[in-house]
């Protein structure tokens, strides 16, 4: 089941996408939740309604806005050199330990959606992800029953301003511009994925493949980082996991290149679909209450 966040006559709500339609899942259900997150939480009583609901309530794809399937995630964990290709462009080695820092939520846009370029950078940089959606509350989870927990995937792309990601030892500041956290183009659940560690990966700029690899490559996989964070912190539904990039990223490169205004960027996972941002320059007024 593939299941957006989407706006349509001037309201946002969810709905399950079939083919080329969306299936408004208020109208379908007025008794389901109308955001993501909410959704999540009312656990497999909500989802077996969605899977019921009937294609009467959908209406076409092309005429809705899809937003970030997760619109306000309560979190955004996000792992660093967890691919050996990208390890091995950044001149280190394999880490022994996971590497965590988070993304703040004003990154998540969806499909669509323009990216803003910082006025204080010009070294945006793209990352394709894949990024897992937590379905149930979680803590202390073993790695076997990981995927208890998970209720979907999407592409995600975790963009980085790199010299404000090395202005710290912690990454954070550098990946937690606004709108530099594009995730959808919607959540697709975990059945219908099957094994997360067996997908094909890719980042396109301006139609160019910049990155290719595949899921299997993950250092430290899925469930092995859930595993590793529930030790520390309780997953809530809706927190949301970018779970490493890689190699082919623009400051490898030689010599580096970086995202410039007017450049689109596509990030492509198998099964999962894809999501193309565009790099527009940002508004910088002040901005008060």
């Amino acid at each position: 089941m593939k299941l957006a966040t989407f706006t349509h006559g001037g309201t946002t709500r969810i709905g399950k996408v079939v083919d080329d339609k969306i299936i408004d899942l208020t109208k379908a259900d007025p008794t389901l939740p109308t955001d993501m997150i909410s959704f999540l939480a009312a656990g497999d009583a909500a989802m077996a309604a969605a899977q019921k609901a009937s294609e009467a309530d959908a209406v076409a794809l092309s005429d809705v806005t899809l937003e970030a399937p997760i619109m306000k995630p309560g979190k955004v964990m996000a792992i660093g050199l967890n691919y050996g290709d990208h390890v091995k462009e950044a001149g280190l080695d394999i880490p022994e330990n996971q590497i965590w820092f988070t993304k703040s939520p004003t990154g998540c846009v969806g499909e669509g959606a323009d990216v803003l370029k910082p006025a204080v950078s010009d070294m945006v940089d793209w990352e394709a992800e894949l990024v897992m959606v937590i379905g149930k509350r979680a803590r202390n989870v073993p790695r076997d029953r990981a995927h208890e927990i998970v209720a979907g995937y999407c592409c995600g792309n975790d963009i980085s301003v790199r010299d404000w990601q090395f202005h710290s030892p912690q990454f954070t500041i550098g990946k937690s511009f606004d709108t530099h956290g594009p995730i959808g183009p919607w959540l697709t659940t975990s059945d219908e994925v099957g094994d997360p560690h067996d997908l094909d990966i890719k980042c396109l700029v301006n139609g160019e493949v910049m990155q290719s690899s595949n899921t299997q490559h993950l250092i430290f996989d899925c469930f092995d980082q859930i595993a590793e964070l529930t030790q520390v912190m309780t997953l809530e539904p809706g927190d949301i996991i970018f779970t490493g990039t890689p190699g082919g990223v623009g400051i490898a490169m030689k010599p580096p290149q970086f995202m410039k205004v007017g450049d689109t960027v596509t990030i492509e996972i198998e099964k999962l679909g894809s999501i193309t941002n565009t790099l527009v320059s940002e508004d910088t007024k002040t901005i008060i209450g």
